[in-house]
């Protein structure tokens, strides 16, 4: 992970200060001859394997093993411009470094970066976090920066000092990175390990400052130094005896800044491992623009995530809470697993009838008495539809229209309208009970379970030309699923490829004769039955290529 952490704190005397940062650095990166490994008490291999938590590690982070010492070469600060609270390390100790050998990094952590630039970077970010760049409450986490000065994700936090003003010292971790989109897509991730980091520091600092305070009230300790405070010493003494106090008395931890530096590793190391680039061979399919617009991003480039409301529903939208997913797991229950299942347990003429109905926009009403084999039989039938033409209610207490749904799970039982229109029905039974009351056991293939599939609309004699590509796809037997996947992908795309052409040569193209209609189609490949199918599919384009397409036709016009 190209990133740089840092501790930083609010001190009473020097204000905004950085305690310590951790880099990453590539085995050519790194001099080798200034780091010192004769006070190094673990072994080399152990070094690379760290944990946040030490359950997976041999070398974790509640371990009483010290880092590697490593020398530096920026100045070190002498006493009188640092104070307790300023200084990480002890004096001729200026840093850890941990080596992972296999992946040829080194980990290091000083109290400043050699580099200036860096340093002027993380001095920055300190100040921004521990000043203006605050959430509400001004403890949490906050993202700010530029493209000249870094991103940086900010989580400020406070730690109980009896002896403080306000019996509290502001500390704030920043995590600087060049790469914006990277840093926003690691923000659950950062947030989550950091903010267990936090509360650590915490319950340690708690525990100290429950048996300090009893024994020197605050108030007591301001009162017997009024006094005493003179011009000279106000600034030493404005928040107690002893302002300025270290992390490592806080905690009561004299190897906090060691798990620091190992937590620290992990999540740089983590965080690099977690996120890989992948190389695209071609455009964005159009299902991919689709998800794509169902994310809703904010000016700062983060997505926008609704929360479900935790209230009585009597149905199931996708992705919502489903109330049937209880018993997802339920071996007793058999389920669907893909279209190729599908056309093995109805059989090729009820398969091709409801695969019809699916392909030409029909709404499909599947009744059962488990949720889990409605979810997973809508799950196989809405691969043969582009993501955008599929609106799926999986249960439902209520029969649904429609326009808001092309496929409804309902529970056996609820009556349909009498408007209801253009619509298939499989109900799906369960086997009938034994004499002594027990169930036959079920397999994947429903055995002993029975179809019973009624519509209102009369289908043509022939069939999709898509459609009939797709079964003879998944008839043959000598293809893997895999393949069956992917081929019925690119099936997908060839035809919202007519799609397109269509929209563009009827919407965006002005108007156009019947004539001109089917010369297009002799043109594209499509037949007459088709002509239904491109229209319902064309609903499902992406709101990115209507607009395109609309506004290229009035700049024509204009």
């Amino acid at each position: 992970m190209n990133a740089i952490i840092s501790l930083c704190h609010f001190c009473e005397v020097h204000g905004p200060s950085v305690l310590f940062c951790t880099q990453a650095f590539h085995s050519h990166n790194l001099n080798v001859e200034h780091i010192d490994h004769t006070h190094s008490h673990c072994s080399q291999g152990e070094q690379s394997q760290l944990g946040i938590d030490g359950q997976d590690s041999k070398y974790n982070s509640d371990s009483d093993c010290p880092a590697t010492p490593m020398t530096t070469g920026y100045p070190k600060l002498s006493v009188s411009e640092a104070c307790e609270a300023c200084r990480p390390f002890s004096l001729g100790h200026p840093g850890f470094v941990s080596t992972d050998h296999e992946a040829k990094v080194s980990y290091v952590t000083t109290q400043q970066p050699d580099h200036p630039q860096v340093f002027t970077m993380i001095r920055q970010a300190c100040v921004r976090s521990l000043s203006c760049e605050v959430c509400p409450g001004r403890e949490g986490p906050i993202f700010f920066g530029d493209e000249t000065q870094g991103h940086v994700f900010s989580h400020t936090f406070f730690i109980k000092d009896a002896h403080a003003r306000g019996l509290q010292r502001w500390y704030s971790i920043t995590v600087i990175m060049m790469d914006k989109i990277f840093l926003l897509n690691s923000w659950l991730f950062l947030l989550s390990h950091i903010r267990k980091l936090i509360e650590d520091l915490q319950s340690k600092a708690d525990k100290v400052y429950a048996e300090e305070n009893p024994h020197c009230p605050q108030r007591h300790l301001r009162l017997s130094s009024v006094s005493l405070m003179t011009h000279g010493n106000f600034r030493l003494n404005r928040g107690g005896i002893k302002p300025a106090r270290s992390l490592v008395e806080l905690t009561n931890d004299k190897l906090v800044f060691h798990r620091l530096h190992q937590k620290f590793t992990w999540i740089l190391k983590a965080g690099g491992n977690r996120l890989t680039e992948r190389l695209l061979e071609g455009p964005p399919t159009e299902d991919s623009i689709i998800d794509l617009e169902k994310q809703e991003e904010n000016e700062d480039g983060f997505v926008v995530l609704h929360k479900v409301v935790d209230a009585p529903i009597d149905y199931a939208e996708e992705g919502t809470v489903d109330p049937g997913v209880e018993e997802v797991d339920d071996p007793a229950i058999p389920h669907f697993k893909n279209l190729r299942h599908v056309l093995k347990v109805l059989g090729y003429q009820r398969f091709h009838q409801i695969a019809h109905h699916v392909i030409i926009g029909n709404q499909v009403i599947v009744m059962c008495k488990h949720n889990k084999i409605i979810h997973t039989f809508i799950d196989c039938l809405k691969v043969l539809l582009p993501k955008g033409c599929c609106r799926i209610i999986y249960h439902s207490a209520k029969y649904e229209d429609s326009w808001r749904c092309n496929f409804l799970g309902l529970l056996p039982g609820v009556e349909l309208p009498m408007h209801a229109d253009h619509y298939v029905l499989m109900e799906i039974q369960e086997p009938q009970m034994y004499d002594d009351g027990v169930q036959p056991p079920s397999d994947e293939n429903f055995v002993g379970y029975s179809f019973r599939m009624t519509s209102t609309t009369e289908l043509s004699e022939k069939g999709p030309t898509v459609l009939n590509r797709m079964e003879f796809a998944m008839m043959n037997e000598t293809l893997a699923d895999s393949v069956i996947e992917e081929c019925v992908t690119c099936l997908k795309e060839e035809w919202m490829n007519k799609v397109k052409v269509l929209f563009k040569f009827t919407k965006a193209g002005g108007s156009r004769s019947e004539d001109d209609t089917r010369k297009l189609f002799r043109v594209v490949g499509a037949k007459e039955e088709d002509k239904v199918i491109l229209q319902f599919w064309m609903t499902g384009l992406s709101v990115q290529y209507r607009n395109h397409m609309l506004s290229s036709a009035i700049g024509k016009i204009k």
